[in-house]
């Protein structure tokens, strides 16, 4: 009781924990640009997780409306799903350290955002189980501090989190998420993918609405679609050489051809530089 009334009902909770804080950096320029916009959320924990989430919502994450040519409904879709960016921050200030002096940072960069706290996962959390999903935490870090978010609704306890961010994408119609972690489990990282269409048009800094509206014309046709075809063409193909096929940068083809290896889709036989793509029938 006496972390949680340090943590909950003590307006600067940095004084005994210091850099018990929220840190949101946008880079509209990509992380080698100039222009850097910080935000720094402080006070109880609660209290500072709504704000930097209140802050996300109304800053960083925006609608699109995409109208469909012989189609009456829209297509409306987000860069990020609020659900998904709610649920990852709720669990970085769950699950930190709050003896390591290091921020929980939000950094939001023109087609990700990345969520990194200190230290990483507990032990029983291994990186094959991360790259699968599959997270299952024998131990809770600060099993005090997670009953008050839930009591609160911040977050959703008893490691069912990921299931509610993974839905969330897929409802979205999103890219899979990525955790990073390092042997050490000294870290931890959270990377949330731009939703596929905002590449375009999206500028980090606006507020929500400012970019909203109607964007009339063909639809972006669907990428993975897309790449099998080239690799019936040629199952040699490079990531570079569908890069430049698809008008999409290498990260974004990267990312597709991870998603369908994930759904059984596509495989890899042989080296990098000399082993082909096969479509599983």
């Amino acid at each position: 009781m006496w972390l949680c009334s340090r943590f909950f009902f003590n307006s600067q909770p940095e004084k005994f924990f210091p850099y018990a804080q929220i840190d949101v950096v946008q880079f509209p320029e990509g992380d080698a640009g100039d222009k850097i916009i910080e935000q720094t959320f402080k006070g109880p924990l609660h209290e500072q997780l709504r704000a930097a989430l209140r802050y996300i919502r109304n800053v960083v994450i925006t609608e699109q409306v995409v109208k469909v040519p012989g189609r009456a409904e829209a297509d409306r879709f987000f860069n990020w799903p609020y659900e998904a960016v709610e649920e990852a921050l709720s669990n970085a200030v769950y699950h930190k350290a709050y003896d390591e002096r290091e921020p929980i940072e939000v950094r939001v960069e023109k087609d990700m955002i990345e969520i990194v706290s200190h230290p990483g996962p507990d032990r029983s959390v291994t990186l094959e189980g991360l790259k699968k999903y599959k997270v299952r935490s024998r131990r809770y870090r600060n099993r005090r501090i997670g009953e008050f978010l839930k009591e609160l609704h911040l977050t959703e306890g008893r490691n069912t989190g990921f299931k509610k961010i993974l839905d969330a994408l897929k409802k979205n119609g999103s890219p899979l998420l990525e955790f990073e972690t390092d042997e050490n489990h000294d870290y931890f990282i959270t990377r949330l993918f731009i939703r596929e269409g905002f590449d375009e048009y999206y500028h980090l800094g606006e507020r929500k609405g400012e970019r909203k509206g109607e964007r009339k014309g063909e639809r972006k046709g669907d990428s993975a679609d897309a790449i099998i075809e080239l690799i019936k063409k040629n199952p040699g193909i490079t990531i570079s050489e569908m890069s430049d096929a698809l008008a999409l940068t290498k990260r974004q083809v990267e990312r597709k051809i991870n998603q369908l290896k994930a759904e059984g889709v596509l495989r890899r036989e042989g080296s990098t530089k000399k082993g082909v793509w096969v479509i599983n029938q």
